[in-house]
């Protein structure tokens, strides 16, 4: 049986591109649509879907202010937030109610069901812009004395190379910004990495983060 979706977004033309979206995929099955927050702690309650896809502002009752009730009512039903804000505190607060992902409405459809199926498998999504935000969350206000001392044996074209990398440049952009070839950014960022002891770019921009080499936004 494929997974059972229920819609919840007071706008109707948005529910029908995502109906057709999500029918098309031969994947899912959305049981219901709801415009309001209450009609979604109705439906919720009566069709016990598998997810449920909800806006934050609709009328009569916010998705934000819905989701404490909705876990009870639909337990068993993972919580994807579909909406326009791109505001931490909506991001943190749907977290902390009990929301499985994240997604704005501006991503594209392969994002969209990228993150349903993420958060399908009990994962969670989070989009993309937003997960520096969580990421900063998780880090120490003081600097590590450690990191600092593993930041100065690099050496200064390795310095610049990891900063572009941890504020999101490929490598040809990095080439092109400092007139090297993509081989040689490469070479810097690889050697730099293992100086540091990290293996990821997520690694590399908590790690840029917490010393203080890139500004929080």
């Amino acid at each position: 049986m494929p997974p059972r979706l229920l819609l919840a977004d007071d706008h109707a033309v948005l529910r029908s591109g995502l109906r057709l979206l999500l029918t098309s995929q031969n994947e899912y099955e959305v049981v219901g649509e709801a415009s309001s927050g209450t009609e979604t702690l109705t439906l919720a309650e009566e069709l016990q879907p598998d997810l449920i896809l909800l806006d934050l502002s609709m009328p009569a009752l916010g998705g934000l202010d819905a989701l404490p009730a909705l876990r009870k009512l639909a337990p068993a039903a993972k919580i994807l937030i579909l909406t326009m804000h791109d505001d931490p505190q909506y991001l943190r607060q749907a977290l902390k109610q009990g929301a499985s992902g994240y997604v704005l409405k501006k991503a594209a459809d392969s994002e969209l069901l990228s993150a349903i199926k993420a958060v399908l498998r009990g994962e969670m999504y989070v989009h993309p812009s937003m997960t520096r935000v969580l990421l900063e969350d998780m880090l120490p206000a003081s600097r590590s004395a450690e990191g600092e001392n593993a930041w100065e044996t690099l050496s200064e074209r390795e310095q610049e190379v990891l900063k572009m990398v941890a504020l999101g440049h490929t490598s040809g952009e990095i080439a092109e910004q400092l007139n090297l070839s993509a081989k040689t950014v490469e070479t810097y960022r690889a050697r730099g990495m293992e100086k540091l002891g990290l293996r990821t770019r997520a690694a590399l921009v908590k790690f840029a983060l917490q010393e203080g080499l890139i500004k929080r936004d």
